[in-house]
């Protein structure tokens, strides 16, 4: 999400939902959320050197197409950033936005105090430093030893559903001989195995891939055969706005024994077409959910789709809208019986963030998972049990860094 859009999409016509600015506005904040014994115990700690570096996420498998891309790959390199205090205390996170950006204002940051920059009940006080914004969540729970969603307010996080996001349209690879839907239930089942209960099944096969008549037909029978396979489990769909709102009226006849628990971006957003969706799913007796909010997110067109009741789960990318606008905009989105499920995909370190965001909030519908390893992070501390994502209750994210930065 480009820049000067990122605090738009946090918008939904709340002013209560934005960043403050300036040291004065962030000191004049801090007296409004009335300074606690936390946000004194960061007053002792000065920032005094940032580093950059990347960590290496490894998937399981090849990650093919959607809709619209071609592979997906291995896995990331994660860009992070590593924020050290004159006290020896050490954040990291994922560096949102460009490394080149965040050195330009990194000298803004060192000798500044913690509390300076981070209030333990707000989150980053400053929407100019939100390129370190997971980190300074980190650093504060470090300093404080409490895990990230204790600084949100839960001494036991909310747990909620974990659906496997990695299931893409690898039954169309390799290329010059395809391994057939045998291939994407071969993933469900080493999915399953991992712990999710619930799986996420890319579809549009037919938008640039494959004859849409085709890719249709392959996109129902896929659906059809996962829900057969594990009737234990929730499917959910995302099309990556690969369809008409028609196209995808005519998917959803192809699946009328499959409940699913909820359908993702069909169609680029338009109230129109969700008007036509909700309706027709509404008279065909489909209990599901509508999710949108990921791609170029329109702020004053979700606000209407939201406040029309077309849409029901949020999806901004956690890293894209930052870690504290998400503290901000969750509240609002309750009031507006909305629920919230940030976009994760592409990094576990993102769906590991949000089990915080939502370990300490709530109001979270499931979270999305990207099954990774990695030699240069312990990710040993978070646990699926019985399909749900549990954080621990390590200091900050609870993510020990095992490179040498």
């Amino acid at each position: 999400m480009k820049r000067r859009t990122f605090l738009q999409a946090l918008n939904l016509g709340i002013a209560s939902a934005t960043l403050y600015h300036g040291a004065g506005n962030a000191m004049s904040l801090t007296a409004i959320l009335g300074g606690n014994i936390q946000d004194r115990e960061l007053s002792y700690h000065r920032i005094q050197e940032i580093k950059y570096s990347t960590v290496q996420m490894k998937y399981p498998r090849l990650v093919g197409k959607n809709a619209r891309l071609n592979l997906h790959g291995y896995g990331p390199n994660v860009e992070i950033c590593v924020i050290k205090t004159d006290k020896g205390a050490m954040g990291w996170a994922s560096l949102r936005g460009s490394r080149k950006d965040a050195e330009q204002i990194e000298v803004e940051l060192i000798g500044k105090k913690v509390s300076e920059l981070f209030a333990s009940n707000f989150g980053t006080l400053n929407d100019r430093y939100i390129a370190f914004d997971i980190a300074l969540h980190d650093l504060a729970g470090i300093i404080l030893q409490k895990p990230v969603y204790e600084l949100l307010g839960r001494k036991k996080p909310y747990v909620t559903d974990y659906y496997s996001g990695m299931i893409y349209f690898d039954d169309l690879e390799p290329s010059e001989k395809p391994s057939g839907i045998a291939r994407i239930l071969e993933e469900c089942r080493y999915d399953y195995e991992v712990g999710y209960r619930q799986f996420k099944l890319k579809i549009g096969r037919g938008h640039k891939w494959m004859p849409f008549k085709e890719g249709l037909q392959r996109d129902i029978d896929v659906t059809n055969a996962v829900a057969k396979a594990f009737p234990d489990c929730d499917i959910l769909v995302d099309g990556n706005n690969g369809f008409t709102v028609d196209q995808f009226i005519q998917y959803l006849k192809g699946i009328p024994s499959v409940n699913l628990f909820w359908i993702e971006e069909p169609f680029h957003e338009t109230v129109s077409d969700y008007e036509k969706l909700r309706n027709y799913i509404e008279t065909a007796g489909i209990g599901t959910l509508l999710a949108d909010g990921e791609a170029d997110p329109d702020p004053a067109l979700l606000k209407e789709l939201f406040e029309k009741k077309l849409l029901d789960v949020h999806l901004t990318d956690i890293e894209g809208l930052g870690f504290t606008n998400w503290r901000r905009l969750m509240p609002e989105l309750k009031k507006l019986g909305v629920q919230a499920s940030p976009h994760a995909w592409g990094s576990l370190l993102k769906s590991y963030y949000t089990a915080h965001l939502a370990g300490g909030l709530g109001n979270t519908v499931t979270i999305e998972g990207v099954t990774s390893t990695s030699e240069e992070v312990d990710l040993s501390g978070y646990k699926i049990q019985g399909g749900k994502l549990i954080p621990p209750p390590a200091a900050g994210f609870g993510m020990p860094l095992l490179k040498k930065i």
